[in-house]
């Protein structure tokens, strides 16, 4: 299934509301944000066409129409909400010099920056990982797992030195891809720990490079050998 076009950045949702019925049909882009938005609220079982279609406002035939069946409409979506994630993510720095751990640490703070422009993503994935199946083996094989790769690339000579192994790139994934990511699919627990908004850009920034900075000092110290497991104790 090809990937359909990024979805919008969170700054231009206000206007997303939901058309009055009997107006010119929702574009795909509408269709698609809308499910994305049932599928993590509702979890794939307890989502349905009809809820997305009363989102929308819009007929119940539209989405059987353009996607045939709600196991359809999850896959398009799975398809969309990463289509430009790598793209983005591949955008190096400027500079093309940079030590692996700093462009690692240029990775991180991307990834956090994109998974704050869509925090209902980070939820979908929280569903579908809990449970073995056919969705979550698409996830991973299809969109995870070269994230994944795209990310962990700056690691290898960690890896070729022994300072860090398979399980500890699934540590630094899921600090991440979910530890790091709360503030954003978690925001009504966030705001209770502190009142401003956890998805405002300047918050968002400097969650990022905190973040980025706690695991790329974490990971020096291996390399440095001031922790159990640096390179002088393996």
């Amino acid at each position: 299934m090809d990937a359909v076009a990024a979805p919008e950045p969170r700054g231009s949702r206000k206007g997303r509301g939901r058309p009055p019925a009997g107006e010119t049909p929702a574009s795909v882009d509408e269709i698609l944000a809308a499910a994305l938005r049932v599928f993590a609220r509702d979890g794939f079982n307890g989502a349905s066409v009809a809820a997305v279609n009363r989102e929308l406002g819009v007929s119940h035939n539209l989405i059987h129409q353009r996607f045939g069946s709600k196991e359809a409409l999850w896959y398009a979506v799975a398809d969309w909400i990463f289509g430009n994630a790598l793209t983005l993510l591949k955008i190096r720095p400027e500079r093309t010099d940079l030590p692996p751990l700093e462009e690692f640490r240029a990775g991180i703070i991307r990834f956090l920056e994109l998974q704050a422009e869509y925090p209902e993503v980070v939820r979908l994935i929280s569903m579908e990982a809990a449970i073995e199946g056919p969705r979550l083996t698409y996830l991973y094989d299809r969109h995870i797992e070269p994230m994944l790769m795209l990310l962990g690339e700056p690691l290898k000579p960690m890896i070729q030195r022994k300072i860090l192994n398979r399980d500890d790139l699934r540590s630094l994934h899921f600090l991440i891809s979910t530890g790091a990511t709360a503030p954003y699919s978690l925001l009504p627990l966030a705001t209770r720990m502190s009142p401003s908004d956890p998805l405002a850009a300047s918050a968002v920034r400097r969650h990022a490079r905190l973040v980025a900075d706690t695991i790329v000092a974490g990971i020096e110290a291996r390399v440095a050998g001031v922790v159990p497991g640096g390179i002088d104790r393996v």
